[in-house]
């Protein structure tokens, strides 16, 4: 039995993607190719190690298996470049981060351009995910580091405090609850809102709390940004739930006031997450390293303006 580190890396993109299409662009390789690799790997064990069918592929207890061990190697070989190209000509690598839409869209951007612009050799994927998968995919290894909410069960995860992230309720200047200074969701969730695109990370979160609550919400429109939610709810098309930081930058451009939300969810803080600080090539502990010591967020131009919102 012998398998090579492209074997590996194929298994696993298979058991992320679902699909042997799908793996083989990832690998960069033809899906006959890929389907031959595979094929290889079956005889050679005796084993079938997928199940086809119409929506893809799934793993057979004996792929799961070899998607274990193969995460295991390649992530050892990831550690293994990883420290030797220290001594080297600076260093390289790619890192797999996975973060929540407050992050991405707060936090991250400078601190991950400066990290860069220092180290032209080392490459970053970035993912936007809901906090609580993003703890599931570090306890699995399928990515490196993990920007979440410390609502998200983060048992087996090594914890590093990051910043306060709370979210808040944003209505128009003249709505009737621009005099309340507190609410629940589940008071306001027969209006109608206006929020990020179904497939937002903070969209899914705050959605799904509603559900739980049994109050579904109905949305008049979905944008992609965060700037373009606050306008929006300032020109009276519906209510939003944004970061604080979010409604703070936006709050005077856009013509919105804020409100605190009660529920206990909304008042969470960001922190960074690895499987295994001991265990981190490093050139993904120096990333780490710099995320952390990066400078405070830059006050939002218009706090003064906004005063009356608090």
């Amino acid at each position: 039995m012998r398998f090579d580190l492209t074997d590996l890396r194929l298994c696993l993109d298979v058991q992320e993607t679902g699909t042997i299409t799908a793996a083989a662009a990832r690998s960069h390789m033809t899906l006959a190719a890929a389907s031959e690799r595979i094929r290889g790997m079956e005889d050679a064990l005796g084993v079938p190690l997928m199940t086809r069918n119409r929506r893809g592929v799934t793993l057979t207890p004996a792929g799961r298996t070899l998607a274990h061990h193969a995460r295991t190697v390649l992530l050892q070989m990831d550690r293994l470049r990883g420290d030797l190209q220290q001594y080297g000509h600076g260093l390289k690598g790619l890192v797999r981060l996975q973060c929540n839409t407050s992050a991405l869209s707060e936090y991250l951007p400078e601190a991950l351009a400066a990290f860069l612009a220092r180290h032209p050799a080392i490459s970053i994927d970035l993912e936007e995910r809901v906090s609580r998968d993003i703890a599931d995919a570090l306890r699995a290894g399928l990515c490196d580091l993990g920007v979440i909410a410390d609502t998200a069960d983060l048992s087996g995860l090594q914890i590093h405090p990051y910043r306060p992230d709370p979210l808040t309720l944003i209505v128009p200047r003249g709505h009737e609850l621009a005099a309340r200074t507190r609410v629940n969701l589940a008071e306001v969730a027969h209006l109608d809102f206006v929020g990020l695109e179904e497939s937002s990370a903070l969209q899914s979160h705050v959605a799904g709390h509603a559900r739980r609550a049994g109050k579904p919400l109905a949305y008049r429109i979905r944008l992609r940004s965060l700037e373009a939610v606050c306008r929006m709810v300032g020109q009276g098309i519906g209510i939003g739930v944004v970061p604080q930081a979010a409604a703070l930058r936006y709050g005077r451009a856009a013509g919105i006031r804020r409100v605190a939300l009660a529920d206990t969810w909304a008042h969470r803080s960001l922190v960074l997450g690895v499987r295994d600080d001991d265990d981190l090539p490093g050139y993904i502990r120096e990333l780490m390293l710099h995320i952390l010591a990066g400078p405070s967020p830059k006050p939002a131009r218009h706090r003064c303006a906004d005063r009356r919102s608090r």
